[in-house]
């Protein structure tokens, strides 16, 4: 603990050096007591917002309307709040000091509600407190995958063709990655309100953090899969696939496609035109599928009526214990945990503000599997679904979302027979030509992380709104490791270390 202390006074010391003028701030925030980074503090300049990863480091841009003595406001639930002008942010990190609770008439006067008044009491105040009109929000969306494989079994009980032997399957095991993980990084201006259906997104900018070795390993294994195909299968060939009681047809040419002559100027040009519809349809869908994603997000909070995290909608069917007082800034705050009666799926913490009824925060964790599927050797287990969630007051007096991370981890498996028939009916006497039969028992994990920082939100009229059309070309960047200058100029929330640290096998090998 001593050893990791020191490395992370020794990033807040190299990147507090960091001048105004370079036009950043960056700096680690720590508390006090435990001289521990404090992780998801907000952080107020001007009208824009930021909050601290999960490592208590933030970097803030300093645009050019901005001065040296505008103030910085810091805030975290459980600590007093620090507000002065960036041009006295001169020490190597910032210490926040725990806040003594001193509970003022107002709050004392309030003990006597109880958890569940509290809860009715944030329902009632919900129309008030959150907005559900049109906006534009600056926001940053940055999605973490970790794949796992856990169980790779199989048997082979017939093979017609030599090639498709053990050596040969055990090589296609070895090929498919024991783990990987992908980063994708989004900024971009998000039209609309809590609505999915009514969500438009301007993209800004996007990357890509992965080992592409890992599918260029994929690809060799299909250039070998195909190479023994084309030697051991006729082109007019199809195939009957069964796996228990399931099966259907494929043709040959759907395995390895269809060779093109060079000098056929109209096929040659055709596959250009296929070639770039499917740019264009990346591009798209790229930002459609980003868009589509932060909309679920935005649908999916507590405060909506429907969402799957529903300690509010169906209060009823949790336990509610009023558990502390805190302050979030100069605002007394509820603490209030809560748990499940019977079958919903998460407990949690929530922090609700004691003036206006507002929840500010909420902590959740699922307590039994989210999702279970079983069937035919098929299954599925979400075995982990968890996050927070945190909303800010704007000018306007209504809380918007500042803050939203969530984590979801699936097992799939797949433990069925599998059999591979090759057919042929020009084959006079012959219908039947090879076959590949066994049994597989392959198992995976799969954790996504999300993570939505919304930086500033503005006021949109429906005229506006109705004006604005997305026309998104951009793609994410390909990084084979992180590249901290690709977003320099842009607000972002802080990679974490192993985004920082990580590197593709290619780089290791240079």
């Amino acid at each position: 603990m001593v050893k990791l202390t020191f490395w992370y006074f020794f990033y807040g010391f190299v990147l507090s050096m960091v001048p105004i003028h370079a036009q950043t701030l960056t700096s680690i925030i720590i508390d006090s007591a435990t001289q521990k980074p404090i992780p998801y503090v907000s952080v107020q300049l001007k009208n824009k917002g930021m909050i601290t990863n999960e490592e208590g480091r933030f970097t803030f841009l300093i645009d050019k309307n901005i001065q040296k003595t505008d103030s910085l406001f810091i805030s975290c639930i459980g600590y007093a709040s620090v507000a002065k002008p960036l041009n006295q942010f001169t020490e190597n990190s910032i210490v926040l000091i725990p806040k003594a609770i001193e509970l003022d008439p107002v709050i004392v006067s309030n003990k006597q509600y109880s958890a569940e008044d509290i809860i009715e009491l944030v329902k009632k105040n919900l129309a008030r407190n959150y907005t559900q009109q049109l906006t534009k929000k600056r926001l940053f969306f940055r999605k973490s995958s970790f794949q796992r494989m856990i169980k790779s079994d199989y048997t082979i009980k017939k093979s017609t063709i030599d090639a498709f032997n053990k050596k040969f399957i055990d090589s296609v095991i070895r090929t498919i990655p024991k783990s990987n993980s992908y980063y994708t990084e989004v900024l971009g201006d998000l039209y609309g309100n809590y609505d999915k259906e009514k969500q438009k997104l301007a993209l800004i900018k996007a990357s890509e953090l992965y080992d592409k070795n890992m599918e260029l390993g994929m690809n060799k294994l299909e250039e070998k899969f195909n190479k023994i195909i084309k030697e051991n299968v006729k082109t007019d060939s199809y195939f009957k696939i069964k796996s228990g009681l399931f099966g259907t047809k494929v043709d040959a040419d759907e395995i390895f496609g269809k060779d093109i002559d060079s000098t056929d100027v109209a096929a040659v040009n055709q596959e250009l035109e296929k070639a770039k519809k499917e740019e264009e349809e990346r591009k798209t869908n790229f930002a459609s599928y980003r868009r589509n994603a932060l909309g679920e997000i935005f649908n999916s909070l507590p405060i909506q009526e429907g969402s799957d995290l529903n300690f509010l909608s169906k209060s009823n069917r949790y336990d509610f214990t009023l558990k502390d007082f805190t302050y979030m800034g100069n605002d007394a705050v509820y603490v209030i945990d809560f748990e499940p009666k019977r079958s919903e799926d998460f407990k949690g913490t929530l922090y609700i503000n004691s003036d206006d009824f507002a929840l500010i925060r909420a902590d959740f964790v699922n307590v039994q599997s989210v999702k279970t599927f079983k069937l035919l050797g098929l299954s599925l287990n979400t075995y982990l679904s968890k996050g927070k969630i945190i909303f800010s007051k704007g000018s306007d007096n209504q809380y918007g979302l500042r803050y939203f991370e969530s984590e979801v981890g699936n097992r799939m498996g797949v433990k069925r027979p599998l059999k591979i028939i090759e057919k042929n009916r020009h084959v006079k006497g012959r219908n039947k030509q090879n076959e590949l039969s066994g049994n597989v028992d392959l198992a995976f994990t799969n954790i996504d992380k999300n993570e939505v920082v919304v930086f500033e939100s503005e006021s949109l009229s429906p005229g506006s709104y109705d004006a604005f059309t997305e026309n998104n070309t951009i793609l994410p960047t390909y990084m084979p490791s992180y590249d901290p200058k690709f977003w320099q100029g842009y607000n972002i929330i802080e990679p974490n270390a192993a985004i920082r640290e990580f590197t593709s096998t290619e780089e290791k090998l240079e």
